[in-house]
């Protein structure tokens, strides 16, 4: 005998422990003979903790799949592994030791912090596993892989060796992302554009030798609006730190302004001035003549824009920063390095590695913070007078009037700081404030600086090529369709990839070198030595990219470079499932890598899934303080639970999915459901009966119930054959709370009590076929809570004898039209009268009296066989055929049937009419309020993404709510 109430905490580990110990998930368990395969990997989630919401939708996503084929017969494999994460997972280990107050990275030395890391990796693995465990997962876990274990180490060191060998992979010294916290490049992907506060500073570069020219602006007439006689060309800048490194000054080629002074050399307005470098004036498309004076200093070395116009024109490139983002410090004196720069501008050659060794700071500004640097810089060519002025009244900076200029670091910014009581001068430097945007690390947060640097790199314009064909051919689609676009956006446009990273966690590149620098890549050091021809040799300290090891996880995790049963049989996979954040980072380059090395795509459906928010549509963090823990919901409410509260989410094509606790209760009353019908079934003696056929049932509500169970079979089916996970659920919900448990069981209650013996056995045989059907169809879902009533239901000779998960996927078994016709009419006319007793307040022990007009004889039959169970659910008191409607009653269309409810002395009228009136009023006030904020242009382009589809859902919940009202309103009008 079912308990009274179900205790998934003690019900969940129990199921689990048995899954694993029959080997339920062992790849091809439950297979049938041939069977066809059916493969996913997991997206490794970061050995950096543990799992958030999103890895418990994901993941749930995953689980349901693979559930469902394997009860199909499939033979199925699920790839399960962790990432090593490398910049993610260094940065955990660096922040506890500062935490602890231990020595740091460098002061324990690379080997020592390495070991160190290894311990995070394992405790934060065995907590992610333990997860997802506790979640219901049903990976193989015997095949469990880690991005740094000795296989997939080899598939890496293989992979680089031989793009290296191809000339895919190479060294080049090129601007990238520069993190000053953890003194690393990272990829534009791990970037993040971020609109600050910024200024923007105007410099006079004084023309060579003190020469001048006449400086003329025109309007678009050609008129002389400006005409003066300059000595200077004016440039604007935000970083005006890093004019210290302009190569040039650029103009467009069109701009009139300056066509007399091209070819000529300026002066940088900073540093000593008998050291000071002069640079070319020259001409490029980059400018834009009608953007702030039209003249832009080149700074090649650190702005990506710079970088593209100092290459096309041969300009030198200055490093000016150190690792840490500080004015470097090293190198020779500065005059003597100043002699090195002129000899450039001169004429003399020198290769771009040479220029990098030269260090152009002035020793005043070595070893400053970059945002000091600043300060100092902006301060020197104001004292000088070379900064462009204008009058104290300027509409740009008349918010400084009568105010004395004193800059000072304020955060990451500079900012003017304000004088209370002195005089301010006549005219003040010309500096506007403005937005920006401001590159940020995606994970050190702290501003990215462009850095000419030493990198590996990948041609990922030549591996792109096959993965954008594979996409546009078909081998490979997205779901929902729209995000083919990101990717070829992407692809279409694709940049070198720097894959080398300056950490200590990760996998060390496969490039030693001798003393000259000659560099021999190889799968070994030993193999290196013997290219070098027994030299002595050093390797390469950087180690590669995360996703460079991620992007082999569909191949290399099944055994690849080794040609296994593995790799033969399960690759390629069926369907990866993931977030689009990732779509750039992770999917782009699985498929590049895939095709490369596999020569066939690693997957032929990607399914994007949602982004989890809170109940309020706002991205979760731990600042705000909305996070939800998945292991919190799961020990109060079930892992059943929260997995059917996540997937009744998931609508295919939206970007948020809003999770809380009351979804998970929602979750949680519908596995209450589901027992407690199970265990009415049990009680009222349904058991199962060997060999039964519900075909040959013969009374109308068994033969509904067949039907209907096949219907909802058949409509699970299609929605995970077409990845529509919300409309998958939503139907078994549907059939499992209204059709099974409200209705069939409720209509089955005066058989059960009833003197038909016949009729007893075939409806208590056939509730136990569709609890077992029900069971089967919603096991992806709530695989916990099904497993165990699978189990426990049925008596010693009706037990099941194999578990539920490795049961066969159910079929349709009746198509009777004219039952399911017959009893969805008794449900629509049930419900029909509840819906009009709800509308119209009538008590709940008020019974009513219905009035058919316009029956058919079909009807009629109908009324006569179900009066009964009309008369106890809708709570009606009689049941009548006229001809016309009465007088003050509401109407209702069932078919070609008009139902009426009398309704004089059963409510009040006139009160009633003054509630709905009040609660309209309150609903049509609210939706005009929310509509009105969004039809301000500035809320929707400001508020986040979330916020607004918040505001949308209100509105569209409020309109429905008024709709019934005025329904309901609309029928007390017709009773007058």
């Amino acid at each position: 005998m079912l308990d009274k109430n179900y205790d998934a905490a003690s019900v969940e580990p129990r199921i689990y422990e048995t899954w694993e110990q029959a080997g339920a998930f062992k790849a091809g368990a439950g297979a049938k003979e041939g069977a066809e395969t059916y493969s996913i990997v997991i997206p490794p989630p970061n050995v950096t903790g543990s799992l958030h919401m999103g890895h418990a939708l994901n993941n749930t996503l995953q689980d349901i799949l693979v559930r469902w084929k394997r009860m199909q017969g499939f033979d199925v494999l699920w790839q399960p592994g962790t990432d090593h994460a490398g910049i993610a997972t260094q940065m955990v280990v660096e922040r506890e030791l500062m935490e602890t107050q231990q020595p740091g990275r460098r002061q324990m030395g690379r080997e020592a912090f390495v070991e160190r890391v290894w311990e995070q990796k394992h405790k934060s693995e065995g907590t992610i596993l333990g997860q997802l465990k506790r979640l219901g997962a049903s990976c193989d876990w015997s095949r469990t892989e880690f991005t740094m274990s000795d296989n997939l180490s080899a598939a890496v060191r293989k992979v680089f060796v031989d793009l290296y060998n191809e000339g895919l992979i190479y060294k080049s010294k090129r601007l990238v992302n520069w993190d000053p916290k953890f003194e690393t490049a990272i990829s534009d992907l791990e970037v993040e554009n971020i609109e600050t506060d910024g200024h923007m500073w105007h410099f006079k570069y004084p023309l060579a030798g003190g020469e001048t020219y006449e400086y003329l602006e025109k309007d678009e007439e050609g008129n002389v609006t400006l005409r003066e006689t300059r000595d200077y060309i004016s440039i604007a800048t935000t970083r005006p730190e890093t004019m210290l490194g302009d190569g040039a000054v650029a103009v467009h080629p069109s701009d009139e302004r300056y066509a007399s002074i091209v070819g000529k050399l300026c002066e940088i307005p900073v540093g000593p001035k008998e050291h000071r470098r002069l640079i070319p004036i020259i001409t490029d498309l980059y400018p834009d003549p009608e953007f702030g004076s039209g003249a832009v200093k080149i700074t090649g070395a650190h702005d990506f824009n710079d970088n593209g116009v100092a290459q096309r024109n041969r300009i030198p490139m200055y490093r000016l920063m150190d690792t840490q983002g500080a004015m470097r410090a090293d190198g020779a004196p500065y005059d003597e390095e100043a002699a090195k720069a002129q000899a450039i501008i001169d004429g003399t050659e020198m290769t771009i590695n040479e220029v990098d060794l030269i260090n152009i700071v002035p020793e005043d500004l070595r070893g400053l913070d970059r945002f000091e640097a600043r300060k100092r810089v902006i301060d020197q060519i104001t004292a000088e007078g070379l900064a462009v002025m204008v009058p104290n009244d300027h509409p740009e900076i008349a918010w400084m009037k009568g105010k004395a200029p004193e800059w000072t670091i304020a955060g990451k910014a500079v900012i003017y700081k304000l004088g209370e009581d002195e005089e301010g001068p006549a005219e003040l430097p010309m500096v506007e404030s403005k937005k920006i945007m401001q590159p940020f690390g995606d994970r050190s947060k702290v501003v990215i600086e462009p850095m000419l640097t030493d990198q590996w790199f990948v041609d990922a314009k030549t591996l792109a090529a096959p993965a954008l064909k594979a996409v546009q051919d078909g081998e490979t689609k997205f779901v929902p369709g729209n995000w083919d676009k990101t990717y070829y956006n992407w692809l279409n446009d694709i940049q070198p990839w720097c894959i080398s990273r300056q950490l200590w966690w990760g996998h060390q590149i496969p490039v030693w070198y001798d003393e000259e620098g000659n560099e021999y890549c190889a799968l070994t050091e030993e193999a290196a030595v013997e290219l070098a021809g027994g030299k002595a040799l050093t390797r390469d300290e950087d180690v590669l990219d995360t996703w460079f090891s991620s992007a082999l996880w569909p191949f290399s995790t099944m055994g690849w470079p080794s040609q296994t049963p593995e790799l033969e049989r399960y690759y390629k996979t069926d369907v990866l499932i993931t977030g689009f954040d990732i779509i750039f980072f992770w999917v782009a380059r699985m498929m590049m890598q895939g095709i490369h090395f596999m020569d066939e795509v690693p997957f032929h459906t990607v399914y994007i899934n949602s982004i989890v928010v809170d109940k309020n549509g706002k991205k979760m963090s731990k600042s705000l303080g909305n996070v939800l823990d998945p292991l919190v919901l799961i020990s109060e409410y079930g892992a059943d639970a929260t997995r059917f509260a996540l997937v009744s989410q998931e609508v295919q094509g939206r970007r948020t999915l809003r999770m809380s606790d009351q979804a998970a209760d929602g979750g949680q009353r519908f596995a209450t459901k589901l027992w407690n019908a199970a265990r009415f079934a049990e009680m009222n003696g349904c058991a199962r009966v060997a060999g039964f056929d519900p075909a040959t049932t013969r009374h109308t509500l068994n033969r509904w119930i067949a039907t209907e169970t096949g219907r909802c079979i058949t409509e699970v089916t299609t929605a995970l054959d077409e990845l529509r996970f919300n409309d998958a659920s939503g139907a078994v919900y549907r059939f499992v709370w209204n059709s099974f448990c409200d209705w069939y069981l409720e209509l089955a209650k005066p058989i059960f009590i009833g003197d038909d013996e016949a009729a007893k056995a075939e409806t208590r045989a056939t509730a136990a076929w569709a609890l077992d059907e029900i069971l089967k169809v919603l096991h992806p879902f709530m695989p916990f809570l099904t497993e165990e009533l699978w189990d426990r239901l049925g008596d010693e000779g009706t037990k099941a004898d194999t578990l539920l998960m490795l049961s066969q996927w159910p079929a349709p078994k009746v198509s009777d039209n004219a039952a399911a016709d017959e009893i969805n009419w008794l449900v629509g006319l049930i419900s029909e009268i509840r819906s009009v007793r709800a509308e119209m307040n009538i008590p709940a022990g008020a019974k009513v009296q219905l009035v058919i007009c316009g029956a058919n004889d079909t009807t009629k039959a109908r009324i006569s066989t179900h009066e009964s169970a009309v008369l106890r659910l809708a709570r009606a008191e009689n049941i009548t055929i006229a001809e016309a409607a009465p007088s003050g009653s509401a109407q209702i269309i069932v078919g070609e049937a008009t139902v009426c409810l009398p309704l004089a002395g059963v409510i009040d009228h006139g009160a009633e009419k003054a509630r709905l009136e009040k609660d309209a009023g309150k609903l049509q006030a609210e939706i005009t309020k929310i509509e009105k904020k969004l039809t301000n242009p500035k809320f929707v382009e400001k508020a986040p993404d979330e916020v607004v589809a918040g505001e949308r859902e209100k509105v569209t919940e409020a309109k429905g709510k008024l709709e019934k009202i005025q329904v309901a309103l609309g029928r007390l009008a017709e009773i007058g």
